[in-house]
């Protein structure tokens, strides 16, 4: 195979599923600042996805405005994807390392990006009676991107079929144990500052009284 761009790469492995990784994998090739920017479009598109829906497809819209929802399901899932598979894998004799589980996974998500974006724009141009226009496309997006994950972590690790499904459901498995212990996390964090800004509001009113 010739030398391909970085962006070249990037299309390689979303359309050539069971042999665009072991050929990036063997290159050595892929880039983390393209990773990054692909997890930075995951959360626009969510936001998309979420806020700027046509009005016909969005029966309940929001008044308020959180970004913390968006940054937990792009970044902060995306970061324990990367940090579970990682451990998992090291576990069971894994061969990738961090910088290729990241670059790997972040490439997997573009068709799933791509059909949010799409339906996105297709909900202002479409009516009802058209939805399943948008489904089919949903299905195809995220159908792909799990094809693409599934075949990312085989090929980055050298599995077989096997236990490729067996890493992924355990790191699925160790995605849900890290998400449980931050929400506790923050919650404790939550708590404390709760309980030091009431001994400081009680301390204030008794020094003015």
């Amino acid at each position: 195979m010739k030398e391909l761009t970085p962006l070249q790469w990037l299309k390689h492995t979303v359309t050539h599923p069971f042999e665009g990784f072991g050929d990036m994998r063997w290159k050595k090739a892929g880039s983390l600042k393209i990773a990054f920017a692909i997890v930075f479009l995951l959360f626009l598109a969510l936001i998309a996805d979420g806020r700027l829906y046509g009005f016909q497809f969005r029966s309940v819209q929001e008044e308020t405005f959180s970004i913390v929802p968006y940054i937990m399901k792009s970044f902060v899932l995306f970061g324990a994807w990367t940090v579970g598979n990682w451990a998992v894998c090291t576990i069971l004799s894994g061969e990738g390392t961090m910088r290729n589980i990241c670059i790997f996974s972040a490439y997997a998500l573009v068709p799933y990006i791509g059909q949010l974006f799409v339906n996105t724009a297709l909900s202002h141009v479409l009516i009802r009676d058209e939805a399943v226009f948008m489904s089919i496309i949903e299905i195809i997006g995220t159908l792909w991107t799990v094809l693409l994950i599934f075949t990312a972590v085989r090929d980055a690790h050298g599995y077989s079929a096997a236990r490729t499904l067996s890493a992924v459901l355990l790191t699925l498995g160790a995605v849900l144990i890290m998400l449980i212990l931050l929400i506790l996390l923050m919650s404790l964090v939550q708590q404390i500052y709760i309980f030091i800004s009431t001994i400081i509001t009680e301390i204030t009113y008794r020094i003015r009284s």
